[in-house]
This record gives structure tokens, sequence and C-alpha cells, in this order.
């Protein structure tokens, strides 16, 4: 299993400000290794942020995308909301990870 996401959630004015980390090593399918080999693609492709059970961020991501990639959006929230944060890369790898809002 991939390492632990960093979220963050805070509310100020009734928006909620979401900064998440993601660890994930981002392959583009590019680059050689030592013995001159492609190292094969691997990268995050969908990501979900839910919070009181319906979905307030989706997005695809590609091979373009860094390593570790940060994603930070906003939505109108309150403090206490659970917010939960899944990502599931071209393997079929999945991590979930939520924080509350503070």
């Amino acid at each position: 299993m991939a390492d632990p996401m960093r979220v963050r959630a805070t509310e100020a004015g009734g928006v909620v400000d979401v900064k998440i980390l993601m660890k994930h090593d981002m392959e583009a399918g590019q680059r050689k290794d030592a013995s001159g080999k492609t190292i094969p693609q691997w990268f995050i492709s969908t990501v979900t942020v839910q919070a009181q059970g319906k979905n307030v961020f989706m997005g695809e991501f590609g091979p373009a995308v860094s390593k570790d990639p940060f994603l930070n959006f906003k939505y109108k929230g309150a403090k206490g909301e659970k917010v939960t944060v899944t990502w599931v890369d071209n393997r079929g790898a999945k991590r979930t990870d939520e924080a509350t809002v503070s």
C-alpha cells in the first residue's frame, strides 16, 4: 500500500480550503533504468474527494503529472465535516485517507 496522503482542510467564512499531498512515484513510461530498460507507466489516474457523502472534487491525472502531486481546491462547507480523499492508479492500486475540517 502507498504512503499516506497529507490532507489538510480548513474553513473560513463558509468556504473549506483543502490541500492534499499525494505520495506516488508517477512514472511516465519514458525513463530508462540502469540496464537501459524502459520503466513502465505508473501514475494516479483518478482522484475523488467527498464531504458529507457528496463528491466535492473529481479529477483525472495522467503520466505528465509530477511525482508526489499536490492538489489545492475550495468548496462551500463547514467545520467538523470529514473530507475523504481517494486515488486510484493505472495498475489498480487504491489509497483512501481522510481529515476533519478545522
